[in-house]
């Protein structure tokens, strides 16, 4: 009692995060919300990512979208069958998926575009566990579909066009869009996602595997520039990976409304 009056100690604010939920979020935001994948392949090469889709053939062009949904089907059957942050010897998974996603692209590349689309599946195998490894660390249950069509989410994430208008095209938005499809997927097994969640991922996730391809076309260069645009992609998609399943984590332990409140005002910021 201090001058006949009590003295209380005022609590937070309930829809406010505690400073340490706010420094992780603020990481995630600026991963999320910074420079597309896209346009990163494109300067990484030495073009716009409107010039490196052109150059592709026409017939590549065309079969694109299949392509890429059936290298996100073979990952999703094949990356996920054992746990994912297991490594031959007992690597750390961030080092050993590095390794080989490097030596994949740069046999990929060697061989031009036939080699690349054959590589394809591989490395978004590999990639697919990398993001499980994170989504395991961040305490996903992989044993859930719902928990791997996550992990496929992050694909999506990764896919944003320079185009795209940003109130379409930001993090809570792409979940937005994604949501229903993601809630039939609840029951199922891992390996009988819904065809339609698949394609809609592969939508997204096509653009930078076009501007990827693109780089690879030429032989002598593409050893080189696979193993490098494959080390892009890697390290693009472990900090989308990182990003959102904070949020996530953030999201259990605090609601989603006051995180998502919290993200807003950081990305207006």
């Amino acid at each position: 009692m201090v001058s006949g009056q009590e003295i209380s100690v005022a609590a937070p604010p309930a829809a406010g995060l505690p400073p340490d939920a706010r420094a992780e979020l603020e990481q995630a935001v600026a991963i999320l919300e910074g420079i597309s994948l896209p346009v990163r392949l494109a300067a990484m090469v030495g073009g716009t990512v409107e010039g490196l889709k052109r150059r592709l053939p026409a017939a590549i062009q065309r079969g694109l979208d299949g392509a890429v949904t059936g290298a996100l089907e073979v990952a999703v059957r094949t990356a996920l069958r054992t746990d994912p942050a297991r490594t031959p010897g007992g690597l750390p998974h961030a080092w050993f998926h590095r390794g080989v996603i490097a030596a994949s692209g740069m046999a990929g590349g060697a061989f031009g575009l036939p080699g690349t689309l054959l590589e394809l599946p591989v490395s978004t195998t590999l990639l697919l566990r990398q993001i499980a490894a994170i989504a395991a660390e961040q305490g996903e249950d992989l044993s859930r579909p719902a928990g791997a069509a996550e992990c496929l989410k992050v694909f999506a994430l990764g896919g944003r066009d320079p185009a795209d208008d940003a109130a379409e095209s930001g993090y809570f938005a792409l979940r937005l869009a994604l949501a229903e499809t993601l809630h039939a997927v609840a029951g199922r097994g891992v390996t009988t996602l819904l065809p339609g969640f698949i394609a809609a991922v592969a939508s997204r996730f096509g653009l930078p595997v076009a501007v990827k391809i693109s780089a690879q076309l030429a032989p002598v260069v593409g050893a080189a520039t696979g193993a490098a645009v494959n080390l892009a992609f890697l390290e693009h998609f472990r900090g989308l990976a990182g990003a959102h399943f904070t949020i996530r984590r953030l999201e259990r332990v605090h609601g989603q409304a006051p995180v998502r409140r919290a993200y807003e005002a950081i990305r207006a910021r």
